[in-house]
């Protein structure tokens, strides 16, 4: 799987990073998915190809998307977001603000248990 890495979109991903999260990508980053507690690094607010995901861990290839409120008029953005970077190799994973609000021990069992398929343990 190549690092389709895109420099031209680190200064917006910067900017994502620092200036405009949200309280549900703050809340899963500090539960689930700073410091390897998933038993991979993840790095937020990483640009692929023309895209910025929400969180990636490279050493699977595995992107986590948190879909707020502005997500349910581009709906069909989304899917087209979603196949081209799973055409290019990535698994990605999505859940709503409120599930990550509300059931972030749910949101838990679901990514540690894609980064166990994903690790072939």
């Amino acid at each position: 799987m190549n690092n389709l890495y895109s420099k031209d979109l680190r200064g917006f991903a910067h900017e994502l990073r620092t200036e405009s999260v949200s309280r549900a990508e703050k809340y899963i980053w500090k539960s689930l998915l700073s410091k390897n507690k998933q038993g991979v690094k993840f790095k937020r607010q990483r640009p692929i190809d023309h895209f910025i995901v929400d969180f990636f861990a490279q050493e699977i290839g595995l992107i986590v998307e948190i879909d707020g409120s502005s997500h349910f008029s581009k709906a069909s953005y989304d899917v087209f977001r979603q196949q081209k970077l799973e055409s290019l190799g990535f698994t990605m994973i999505r859940f709503t603000e409120g599930d990550v609000i509300q059931n972030i021990d749910a949101v838990g069992n679901q990514i540690q248990h894609v980064v166990y398929c994903l690790k072939g343990e």
